[in-house]
């Protein structure tokens, strides 16, 4: 490998001045440093990464951990994380648990190991365990899509009760009195904060609780859709209108329910949640609850760039909520 010392011999002056050319060009002539940058074009010299941070103490490295890179809501996420990021600098690396606590424990010890910057982390375990295991390392850390429950830490998130309560008040709105929640995994936080919101809009229709069958699934994604919609398609007394935890969900019970021959919306109706780029564009167009993705991903890299930057002082926590919004598609208007 080659190294700075390399640069210096080549170019014919000391190692101080390939360090300055590199560092603090502006103390270097022009005519030197134009005599070091040839050497390193030359020799293709990259400067050490781990020896830099050795020297300055911190990282230029951020770490991204979601829930499932395989959902466009999170490819949002990280979108975000990452403008945000290099403008100040630096590099995102994106980690997937695959809703794996295991593979989360690993990575946030990886983390530890690179002693990273911070962290953006949208938790897999429910328990909290891996946080507390973490948080020993005194790596800051924001919460992504969580809300910092019994944390002191910052959080960025989305009003899920609130977005819950839109999706099945439209539903409602449209005539039906009898729907469907598939739910996704019910340890996750926003699965049971959208289905609270489901509930709340029964209650202010004045209908009962029972009104909302729930249809969990192992996972938030098509497959898992697929079998909801197969289970839903069981159902003796059948619901008239589905609400979907995410849109992976949605777009597999669209799909159970086409290949069933069942016509979306007349016969059923389906609300997703996130209203990524797949839901316009399914073969039925997904209504869907649109969660602010991108900017959720920036805002969690402000405050974690906050919380890092140097010479800050006590930086103060803040839990930031951002509210969800309906956008109607063909797959809930009311049948004709």
């Amino acid at each position: 490998m080659v190294g700075i010392k390399d640069v210096a011999r080549d170019a014919g002056v000391s190692v101080g001045t390939v360090s300055n050319v590199i560092n603090r060009p502006d103390v270097v002539s022009e005519r030197t440093r134009r005599r070091v940058k040839a050497a390193i074009d030359r020799l293709g010299y990259v400067r050490s990464e781990s020896a830099r941070q050795l020297r300055a103490g911190q990282s230029r490295i951020v770490a991204l951990l979601v829930l499932d890179m395989g959902n466009p809501f999170f490819v949002d996420v990280a979108r975000g994380a990452e403008r945000t990021a290099r403008d100040a600098g630096l590099g995102v690396m994106v980690c997937n648990s695959a809703q794996n606590t295991a593979d989360e424990a690993d990575y946030l010890s990886l983390f530890a190991e690179q002693r990273v910057r911070g962290v953006l982390l949208t938790p897999a375990d429910t328990t909290g365990r891996n946080i507390d295991a973490f948080r020993r390392h005194h790596i800051p850390f924001v919460l992504v899509d969580r809300v910092a429950e019994g944390t002191t830490e910052c959080s960025v998130s989305v009003d899920d009760v609130a977005g819950g309560l839109l999706a099945v008040r439209h539903l409602v709105d449209a005539g039906h009195r009898k729907i469907a929640y598939v739910s996704g995994p019910v340890g996750l936080h926003q699965v049971r904060d959208r289905r609270a919101g489901a509930l709340n809009a029964l209650a202010e229709a004045g209908l009962p609780a029972d009104a909302l069958r729930e249809l969990p699934t192992e996972r938030l994604d098509v497959a898992a859709g697929r079998d909801a919609g197969a289970r839903l398609l069981g159902l003796a007394d059948r619901p008239t209108a589905v609400f979907c935890a995410n849109d992976l969900l949605a777009l597999g019970v669209l799909q159970a329910l086409f290949a069933a021959g069942v016509s979306v919306p007349d016969e059923v109706a389906i609300v997703g949640y996130d209203d990524i780029e797949f839901a316009a564009a399914a073969a039925v167009p997904l209504t869907s609850v649109r969660q602010p993705a991108v900017t959720m991903g920036g805002l969690a890299a402000e405050l974690l760039l906050e919380e890092t930057e140097p010479g800050e002082g006590d930086h103060a926590h803040r839990h930031v909520v951002l509210q969800p919004e309906l956008v109607v598609r063909r797959s809930s208007l009311r049948p004709r």
